[in-house]
This record gives C-alpha cells, structure tokens and sequence, in this order.
C-alpha cells in the first residue's frame, strides 16, 4: 500500500528542517489562516495558552487538508510568561525587549500539533516546555543580538535556540524538538499509528 502523501501547513523553516532531518518527506503549503483574529478571539474569551496553541494548529492543518489529499500536519507555538501570551516580536527593538524581560526568568513554549485529513483533525499532541533564561547584561544582549541579528524575529521568544540562542539559558525542562516548535517523537507516533509511515 502506497503511504499517504504529507503536507507541512507552515511557512516555518525550522519546522520543515526537523521533519527533513528526521526522513519524513513532505510538502510545504502555507494555511491562510488568520492567526491574530484567533488569538485575540480565544483570549478575549479567557482561553488558557495550551488551548489556543492547540486551536492555532488544528486551524492550520484543518485550512490546508481542505485543499490537499493525505495527512496534513499543523503546529503552533505561543509564549507565556507572567501569566501573558507573547506572540513574535516585530522588530529588533520589540524583540530586545523581550529579551531583557525573559533574562534572569523562567517562561514556558507551549506547543500544539495536529494531524487532518480532509478537513478534519484525526490526532493532536500538546506539550509545554520550561525554559530558564540566564541573567543577562546590556552588553551580552547587545552582543547576541548584533551576532544573530533579524533571524530571531522568527522566534516567539526572540532567540534561536538551535543555534546561538542556546547560550541564553541555563536550564530547560522539555523536549528538544518541542521547544523548537515541532513535538517531533509524538508527532512521529502519530503518523506511524495513522500509516503514513512504517511502524
């Protein structure tokens, strides 16, 4: 029997770098989903972060899967910490900020994956990570941020933690692949249970 064909509903890199290295082939389709609307919808009505993590890639993978045959996956990551959602920074200025108020705290990646076909979400997976940002100096943040420059504008948290980001922190309690926006070994149990790859 022929594996059911794969798309990836994000426009994210690291996304698609993890499922590549891993041997999953798939194809990328970005979902036009509108995220802001969601998210300020959700937390107007009092949603918690695990619940519109989980909304926001059920949405993008239920989008896509309604125009593609196979299994569509769909992820999302939000920041909280305080007690607040964070969602990407817009500019190098927003994103220094966020980093002095993470530096020296603990905040949490809470991420959510979704598997749909034709329209409707067969399997999800939810996992939080912690991570604890080590004290940092104007001068260290000034460093990072001319060595990484506008690429962390593509982190929620405003750091790469596969790269330079990981000199940040001093502690993290999660998985690796979560953290870096794709719960990877669940999402990979998921596709073998529902065929699309060898069990």
């Amino acid at each position: 029997m022929t594996p059911e064909s794969l798309t990836l509903a994000s426009g994210s890199a690291i996304r698609l770098r993890i499922l590549t290295s891993a041997g999953v082939a798939v194809t990328v389709e970005k979902p036009s989903v509108d995220e802001a609307a969601l998210k300020a919808d959700m937390s107007g009505r009092g949603a918690s972060g695990e619940d519109i993590a989980q909304a926001l890639a059920d949405a993008k993978a239920v989008a896509v899967s309604r125009r593609r045959p196979g299994l569509v996956i769909g992820g999302d990551q939000v920041l909280r910490f305080n007690g607040v959602l964070h969602d990407k920074a817009e500019n190098l200025t927003e994103a220094r900020a966020r980093l002095a108020e993470l530096a020296g705290e603990t905040h949490e990646l809470v991420g959510g994956v979704a598997l749909a076909r034709d329209g409707v979400v067969v399997r999800r997976h939810l996992e939080v990570s912690r991570l604890r940002m080590r004290a940092l100096s104007d001068a260290a943040l000034d460093r990072y941020m001319a060595a990484a420059g506008d690429a962390i504008l593509a982190s929620v948290g405003c750091y790469q933690f596969e790269g330079l980001g990981a000199q940040l922190f001093d502690r993290v309690d999660g998985d690796y692949f979560a953290i870096l926006g794709l719960p990877l070994l669940p999402l990979l149990a998921m596709l073998r249970a529902e065929g699309a790859l060898p069990a």
